[in-house]
């Protein structure tokens, strides 16, 4: 549709020549972004400005109507509302409200949202001054048709006030960006972001243009239209896609949105938004922060200058070799020569971390513009700068997003580009991968004093994810690029060596702890020849911990840590040839006294109780302990069955496992030769109450003797429920772990959690022929990763073909 179309049909008043044109022009594929915006402003302006003309023939005196909003700035989404504002001079209030129905109803007819108000020049300046939104809404005031007079002298007087509260409205504004940003999160980091009200969205966007408008700071202006462009385009594919006025990219339409853009697919289109994002995110931190600034120094500039005779005042204290602090910002000393010193971009940003302060928006441009590369590799002092950066805790986040927004960690780090703003489709993960791996290095800074190289500690965490741009395993394609970096930084031989072994394993030890058998030899020994050593082993124990932490609430629990310690433990003793075999762990009392009662009655015994995470020690205090819902003790003679047995008993009562330990317990010398199943699981109710221990061991013991059908109740309850549609999981995967174990075959499971997973498991298994030695289940967000040891009935691992036969078939179950 040409320009001349749109005036054409624009003159059509009849609501369906308005509907028809508008159809044709959201439906055409020539036009798209902000010329099929504006043409469709145009064209509702055409047909608003016919309405008006017949809505008042025949009224006296001046009346207007006026665009505000978005649509006052001529950006009509295809669902968006028409947000107007029927303005008059007062008078007869009977012939305005005829004239405002015969406008309003017609769009109404149309289904078109629409969001209006009918008020005098004054009643609107009123309103304003008492409702922040309406007077952002009304800086964007648009003439539509009518008394341009009166629109004009609304928009100036607008203006005019806007410009005189801003000292006081423009902390109002900046406190409501706060609460919403609380409310909605950082469009940069969600994967079902808000595009409107998240942080660094349309709506922060809008606000930066009203900053502007009250003359009192203006934002950086670089590459900000262009973000705020590539949003509205993903809002309009979205609106189209959907059919509705939503502002939220919801996963399941995001590949059909990547379509309409022409988009490689769902992945490169959020990368495209949280870089846009990003863009109006670090431009709204560098404008507020300016806001500050102006209103701190006309609050405290006059009464120095008067103390000082009038002279001007200029703070400036020195905090490194050419780097200077001043107003609350780190900039460039007076004599800095960027062009000549190659390291001021790395001093400059570990001095404003280690001092807590913003990196000044002109200084990291001026390093970006004229600052020298680095010589490979790195000068001592560059790579102790970088290492002094990472180590500065949490203000290291906004410098680091200071250098990138200027271009400038790219330039360090080239590996970083690949990294930089990717999502990850993972519910356990809260960041994107770049985002990811600065907080683990704000993490692991918390630990640098129990390690003995903690530079190693935070290089290893900055790169431990670097592999994630590439394709395959990215702990492998890591390895190589941390080689690579490590080297170019500056780092010896052994040096690289060890930081190339951390990025290679650096999911060994929580991966290990929490599916392998910690009691078996092999696992312990496999772990020792990959770590090699005492000290690369306390940094992959630090390097555990600080990713997960920065993973997610759901990654990492003092039970973990635990298990984690346990493995450490156990690999220390092993490289220090302390001990070729460790020693299997003791039972508790009460885990001895509950496998006694088993075994003497011959049936099941349990214990059910709450459970917090452990008391923090002197060296590592914490807060409140943390809830791990209800521990759940259970001893049962060992027989076949168990495992599914238990497990359907815990889906029949509503009961989510969190985490779960299988193993078989020999009993005391002096009560008998015999053995029973211990099973030491965490477990949380999915809503309501806690069953009574007693209902559960009565089921328990029905489930075990075959008289509870735990399958046809558990169907009953799907069969009750319909399913609901949403993301799609990725289907579940069987692997056989090789040369996990001398004692048994290793089955891991990795599955979408689902009520009576665990039951189905365990039913497979047993139908499968094999015998559960020990398992190891835990949860993480919605996926479940399990390790289960199984033996043929000859209590030996399985032969190779079977181990893969039994693993075949246990997916194929799970698929079904």
């Amino acid at each position: 549709m040409t320009g001349t179309e749109v005036r054409n049909d624009a003159e059509n008043t009849g609501p369906s020549g308005y509907a028809a044109a508008r159809l044709r022009l959201l439906t055409e594929g020539a036009r798209s972004g902000p010329s099929r915006r504006t043409a469709l402003a145009e064209l509702t302006d055409g047909w608003l400005t016919g309405l008006f003309a017949a809505a008042t023939e025949g009224v006296r005196g001046g009346v207007s109507l006026v665009a505000v909003g978005g649509y006052g700035r001529g950006e009509l989404s295809p669902r968006s509302d028409l947000d107007l504002l029927l303005l008059h001079e007062g008078g007869d209030s009977g012939a305005v409200a005829a004239v405002a129905d015969r406008l309003w109803y017609p769009v109404w007819d149309l289904g078109l949202a629409l969001d209006h108000s009918v008020r005098t020049p004054a009643e609107a300046r009123k309103t304003a001054g008492e409702d922040l939104k309406v007077q952002l809404g009304l800086l964007d005031a648009r003439h539509i048709a009518g008394d341009l007079g009166l629109t004009t002298g609304l928009r100036t007087t607008i203006l005019a006030d806007w410009r005189n509260q801003a000292p006081k409205r423009l902390p109002e504004l900046q406190e409501l960006c706060l609460e919403r940003a609380e409310r909605h999160g950082e469009l940069q980091y969600l994967l079902e972001p808000d595009l409107k009200e998240a942080r660094g969205g349309l709506r922060d966007a809008t606000t930066l243009r009203a900053v502007a408008a009250s003359w009192l700071a203006d934002a950086p202006r670089e590459g900000l239209a262009d973000a705020r462009r590539r949003l509205l385009d993903v809002r309009d594919a979205l609106h189209l896609a959907t059919g509705r006025a939503t502002d939220r990219l919801a996963l399941q339409e995001q590949d059909q949105v990547a379509a309409e853009l022409d988009l490689l697919d769902a992945d490169t289109l959020l990368r495209q938004v949280y870089e846009s994002a990003r863009v109006i995110s670090y431009a709204s931190d560098v404008t507020w922060r300016e806001v500050g600034r102006v209103l701190r120094s006309r609050a405290v500039r006059p009464r120095l200058r008067a103390m000082l005779g009038g002279k001007p005042v200029t703070e400036r204290s020195p905090l490194a070799e050419g780097v200077v602090e001043q107003d609350g910002e780190v900039v460039l000393a007076r004599a800095a020569r960027p062009e000549r010193d190659p390291v001021l971009p790395l001093r400059a940003a570990a001095a404003a971390a280690q001092a807590g302060l913003p990196l000044s928006l002109h200084a990291v441009r001026r390093m970006a513009a004229t600052a020298r590369p680095l010589p490979t590799p790195w000068p001592a002092e560059a790579r102790e700068q970088l290492v002094t950066l990472l180590g500065s805790g949490r203000p290291t986040v906004d410098v680091w997003e200071a250098l990138e927004a200027e271009g400038l960690i790219t330039r360090l780090l080239p590996d970083w580009e690949r990294v930089r703003c990717r999502p990850q489709r993972n519910a356990v993960h809260i960041w994107t991968v770049d985002r990811h791996l600065i907080e683990t290095a704000v993490r692991a800074s918390e630990f640098a004093r129990r390690v003995h190289r903690p530079d190693l500690l935070l290089v290893a965490a900055l790169l431990h994810d670097i592999g994630k741009g590439w394709p395959g395993d990215h702990s492998v394609a890591g390895e190589i690029i941390a080689k690579d970096v490590a080297a170019r930084i500056g780092f010896d031989r052994t040096e690289v060596a060890v930081l190339s072994t951390l990025v290679r394993h650096h999911l060994l030890l929580i991966e290990t702890a929490t599916r392998r058998d910690l009691e078996d030899p092999a696992t312990v020994r496999l772990v020792a020849e990959a770590v090699g050593s005492q000290g690369t082993l306390e940094l992959l124990h630090a390097l555990t911990e600080a990713d997960a932490l920065a993973t997610g609430p759901a990654a990492w629990s003092s039970w973990r840590g635990s298990l984690v310690a346990d493995l450490v433990k156990r690999v220390s003793a092993v490289l220090a040839g302390d001990a070729d075999e460790p020693e299997p762990g003791a039972p508790t009392a009460e885990q001895e006294r509950l496998a006694i009662e088993a075994f003497r009655t011959g049936s099941p015994v349990l214990s059910l109780r709450a459970q917090t995470e452990p008391a923090a020690t002197e060296d590592e205090p914490s807060g409140d302990p943390e809830p791990l819902g209800v521990e759940l003790l259970i001893a049962v003679p060992d027989q076949p069955g168990v495992l599914p047995a238990v497990s359907g008993v815990l889906a029949m009562h509503r009961l989510a496992v969190r985490t779960a330990e299988l193993r078989s317990l020999q009993l005391p010398d002096d009560v008998d030769d015999g053995a029973v199943l211990l099973l030491d699981w965490r477990v949380a109710a999915e809503y309501g109450s806690l069953p009574q221990a007693a209902r559960l061991r009565a089921d328990l013991v029905r489930a075990l003797d075959g008289s509870l059908d735990i399958a046809g109740r558990l169907a009953e309850r799907d069969a009750a429920y319909p399913r609901r549609r949403g993301w799609v999981a990725p289907p579940p995967r069987v692997t056989v772990a090789s040369a996990a174990s001398r004692h048994a075959t290793v089955i891991e499971v990795r599955a979408q959690d689902a009520p009576g997973l665990l039951f189905r498991i365990g039913r497979a298994l047993e139908d499968a022929g094999v015998r559960v030695r020990s398992a190891h289940v835990s949860t993480l967000g919605s996926n479940a990763v399990d390790a289960f040891y199984v033996t043929g009935t000859d209590h030996a691992p399985l032969p190779a073909e079977e181990a893969s036969s039994v693993a075949r078939k246990l997916e194929e179950t799970l698929r079904a």
